[in-house]
C-alpha cells in the first residue's frame, strides 16, 4: 500500500508521514529530499536545496522533476510518501496518486500555517520576503488556488492545532476506505 500525503507547506506532511509510517510498520519518503539528494547543481553552488533549483532552473523545472521523482516511486509499496505543497497542482499528480496509492489531504486553516512558516520563509521559495499579514493573504489566496487539486484526495483531515491526535485519525479513515473498498 501507498500512502500520500498532500497539503500546502506547513501542513505537517514529513512530521506526520514519519509518525503514520513508523506506526503502521512502512517506508517513509519525502520527495522534497529525494530531489535534493539526487538533483546535482555546479559543485560551487554546494548543498543542493529546494530553493537552489527554484533559483538556477525555474519553476517549471522543478515541477517536472517532482512528477518524475513521485512517479519513480511506483514500484515501491509499504510506504508514506509525503509530497511537496504543490506536487499536487502539476502534471496531473493528484490523478495519479489516487490511481496508484491513497491520497491524504492534510487540511490546515492559513492562521496555522502562517504561525508555523513565519520563521521558514527565507528557505521557502514561494515565501521569501513575506512576513505578517502579507503571509498570511499570500497563503490564503495560494491555498484557494490549490484547494482544487487537494480535494480530490481520498482521505480529507482537518487539522486545527498541533498535535499527534491527526494521526489517528488518518489511520481511522484508511481503515474505513479499505474496508468499503
Amino acid at each position: 500500500m501507498k500512502i500520500f500525503l498532500v497539503g500546502f507547506m506547513g501542513c505537517g506532511k514529513s512530521y506526520i508521514g514519519k509518525k503514520l509510517a513508523q506506526m503502521l510498520g512502512f517506508q517513509f519518503v519525502d520527495v522534497d529530499s529525494v530531489i535534493e539528494n539526487t538533483e546535482v547543481l555546479p559543485e560551487s553552488m554546494g548543498k543542493v536545496t529546494i530553493a537552489k533549483i527554484f533559483d538556477l532552473k525555474g519553476e517549471p523545472y522543478f515541477r517536472q522533476l517532482e512528477s518524475d521523482r513521485l512517479r519513480g516511486l511506483d514500484k515501491w509499496n509499504d510506504i508514506v510518501i509525503a509530497t511537496g505543497g504543490g506536487a499536487a497542482c502539476f502534471h496531473h499528480n493528484m490523478q495519479w496518486m489516487n490511481e496508484h496509492g491513497i491520497t491524504v489531504y492534510l487540511k490546515t486553516p492559513p492562521e496555522l500555517l502562517a504561525a508555523r512558516l513565519k520563521s521558514e520563509a527565507a528557505h521557502r521559495p514561494i515565501l521569501q520576503g513575506k512576513t505578517g499579514e502579507a503571509l498570511l493573504t499570500f497563503i490564503e489566496e495560494k491555498l484557494a488556488a490549490r484547494e482544487v487539486f487537494y480535494k480530490q484526495a481520498q482521505i480529507i483531515v482537518h487539522q486545527h492545532s498541533d498535535g499527534d491526535e491527526i494521526i489517528f485519525d488518518i489511520l481511522q479513515k484508511i481503515l474505513q476506505l479499505r474496508i468499503a473498498n
